[in-house]
């Protein structure tokens, strides 16, 4: 089981993101836009800058749903490997089955 804190720390960061997001796309492709002078496209870069390190996109870590465990994680499950197989070993996950040969 992972620090509690360590996932309200991710949930936070989450929430930042979405709070942000409208914000940071816009002074993105404002600093991108190649056909505005310079001066107002790195006004935007610093705007950007401005911004909560926490609002950015890459500094959300994904974690396992049952456990929050940070590593071994299967996106399409959303759970780490250790959780995936107790839960398979149990039969909860439909459609997986243990191999044995």
């Amino acid at each position: 089981m992972a620090k509690v804190s360590a996932v309200e720390r991710n949930e936070k960061r989450k929430k930042m993101v979405i709070k942000y997001a409208a914000k940071r796309a816009a002074l993105k492709a404002t600093a991108r836009n190649t056909e505005l002078p310079v001066e107002e496209r790195f006004a935007a870069q610093i705007k950007l800058s401005e911004l909560p390190r926490n609002s950015a996109p890459t500094r959300v870590r994904n974690r396992c749903q049952i456990s929050g465990r940070p590593r071994g994680y299967y996106r399409k499950m959303k759970m780490s490997r250790i959780a995936l197989r107790e839960l398979g070993s149990q039969g909860l996950l439909p459609g997986l089955v243990k191999s044995s040969w």
